[in-house]
């Protein structure tokens, strides 16, 4: 499968807090089934780019403060650490400019 984002130039220039889509590949376990059926699952993920280095990704699904009787919110995140070697398409999306729908 041909990887979208292939040389390291294009992985740096992808800013922590930008909105991106990564389509990766997953590792599927399988038990007492027939082996030649089973192959990685390819999942996506829309989030905000919250780290990379020379081996992975961390993309923050969803931020939230969780609240606490002592007023102190401490916030916390979801999300997924994946490797760059799983990852097939990685893509920006557009800023959401904070304006309110109807």
């Amino acid at each position: 499968m041909r990887r979208s984002v292939d040389r390291e130039a294009d992985w740096i220039s992808i800013a922590p807090g930008t909105p991106v889509l990564v389509r990766y590949l997953d590792a599927v376990r399988f038990e007492a089934a027939d082996a030649s059926q089973y192959r990685p699952w390819t999942l996506e993920l829309i989030g905000w780019l919250d780290f990379q280095d020379k081996d992975c990704i961390r993309v923050v699904s969803e931020r939230y403060a969780e609240p606490r009787p002592s007023r102190n919110a401490q916030v916390r995140s979801t999300g997924i650490a994946i490797p760059k070697s799983t990852i097939v398409e990685l893509k920006r999306l557009p800023e959401d400019d904070g304006a309110e729908t109807e």
